[in-house]
């Protein structure tokens, strides 16, 4: 785990935070919306074009929100509340596009043009391959930032997921520049045909998914004219294993790697053998493939598709996108996010979803919910860094433990020089010069 997330961090009473959607109309019509949902109890509603007015903002009740149709979205409107509330909505967004960009320095500029004065934090990356980013911001910058990528043709259609941001600001600060690897993995992806849809996995609708899913799973919700209940299918999770280990679908097995740019499922390397899933698997085997937003399994697929495999589908939009449309169902747990938040239960997307919680038994051999250091389940589904700043593993860890080794993953890290403090309630780790200048005015003072 060492390495692979972006910063220190831990933060608690992400169960309560809402995640928000956006759904855009199509752009091509003569005024697009896009509204943004909360569980709350109002709907925040976009209109854009350049000749009308731009940004235009209305609250909605959700209750009054009416069904999309293939036109367009179809909202019924309420009168609209003070322009300050929309402005204190704190949002993270997520989008990616595999797209032609042919002077990649020169979109930066312009990216960055645009976000001046706007308060927006995050990673976005641009190169000849396309763009891949995640931000965070007051909804106003956020959104209208998303508005302005839209216009571009090439990024028309790409798919936004938005999340809701209750502590404000989940980034540190802004990374918009030019990446050679939209995704970091081994070798680079520079070379892998991504901007051909025919290379990548096929993507498959939410529901089809959860269909996919109850019938291999045996649920009583599966489809009754499944002809075949159990299908033959691989179910991979292309992620980490400490993102498995917080939450998971049902049937996924946990991918032995510490960070995405070591994968080598299906690459038949010796030493990983025992550990990959499609070791030793039939090419024309059906693989499910799943990720949290979509990127990695799309750029995964791609090397499968080079090895010979031929039925390769993803999770359009990934985990995110699925709990926002289809709920809990054949998922456990909460789901791990990249930023400063660390982990988001089903809740949260879909709020509204009552369906019984799967459950998943914790064994020995399950590392599901288990404490890194004693082993015994844990109570809250979301990781922490070790206090001590040089190893800064992220893991989980029951409170009793963090109690005992003062927030560290281990007995040897309690005794080192940089020792943060223990993190409670809804904070996470700043600079060290911060922890250093308290303990030098500690020490001064006594």
């Amino acid at each position: 785990m060492r390495g692979c997330f972006p910063a220190p961090a831990f933060i608690s009473g992400a169960a309560s935070s809402a995640i928000t959607q956006i759904v855009w109309g199509r752009r091509k019509d003569p005024l697009f919306q896009f509204s943004v949902w909360s569980s709350t109890s109002s709907c925040l509603v976009y209109n854009s074009n350049k000749h009308a007015e731009r940004r235009r903002r209305r609250w909605l009740s959700l209750s009054e929100a009416t069904s999309r149709g293939r036109g367009g979205l179809q909202q019924q409107q309420c009168e609209c509340e003070s322009e300050s509330r929309e402005d204190n909505e704190w949002v993270v967004v997520n989008f990616y596009q595999f797209v032609l960009i042919k002077d990649a320095e020169a979109e930066v500029a312009k990216h960055l043009n645009f976000l001046k004065g706007r308060d927006i934090r995050g990673r976005i990356y641009v190169n000849e391959q396309g763009i891949n980013a995640q931000y965070s911001g007051p909804s106003r910058d956020a959104l209208a930032y998303v508005e302005w990528v839209r216009e571009d043709e090439r990024f028309a259609n790409c798919l936004v997921q938005i999340s809701a941001a209750p502590t404000g600001h989940a980034f540190p600060k802004l990374k918009l520049r030019y990446k050679p690897s939209l995704v970091q993995l081994e070798g680079g992806i520079s070379h892998l045909p991504l901007l051909d849809p025919s290379m990548r996995a096929t993507p498959l609708a939410p529901s089809e998914w959860r269909k996919r899913l109850e019938a291999a799973n045996g649920s009583t919700t599966a489809d009754a004219s499944t002809q075949n209940p159990r299908p033959n299918y691989i179910l991979l999770d292309v992620r980490n294993g400490y993102e498995w280990d917080i939450g998971h679908f049902s049937g996924a097995r946990r991918p032995d790697v510490d960070c995405f740019r070591s994968t080598s499922f299906g690459l038949c390397q010796p030493e990983v053998i025992a550990a990959d899933p499609l070791a030793n698997v039939d090419k024309e085997t059906d693989i499910l493939m799943y990720c949290t937003g979509g990127i990695r399994c799309d750029v995964y697929s791609t090397i499968l598709r080079q090895q010979g495999f031929q039925n390769l589908y993803t999770l359009k939009g990934g985990v995110s996108h699925y709990l926002k449309n289809e709920g809990p169902l054949q998922w456990v747990g909460n789901l791990f996010v990249f930023d400063s938040r660390l982990s988001l239960p089903p809740a949260a997307y879909k709020p509204e979803a009552i369906t019984e919680p799967n459950r998943v038994e914790v064994s020995e051999n399950n590392t599901f919910a288990r404490c890194y250091i004693c082993g015994l389940e844990v109570c809250e589904l979301r990781h922490r860094n070790c206090a001590n700043l040089d190893c800064n593993l992220l893991y989980l860890c029951c409170m009793n433990c963090v109690e005992d080794l003062r927030g560290c993953c281990c007995s040897k890290c309690t005794t080192a020089p940089r020792l943060r403090p223990v993190l409670q309630g809804p904070h996470r780790y700043e600079k060290w010069h911060t922890y250093r200048d308290l303990i030098s005015q500690s020490k001064s003072t006594a």
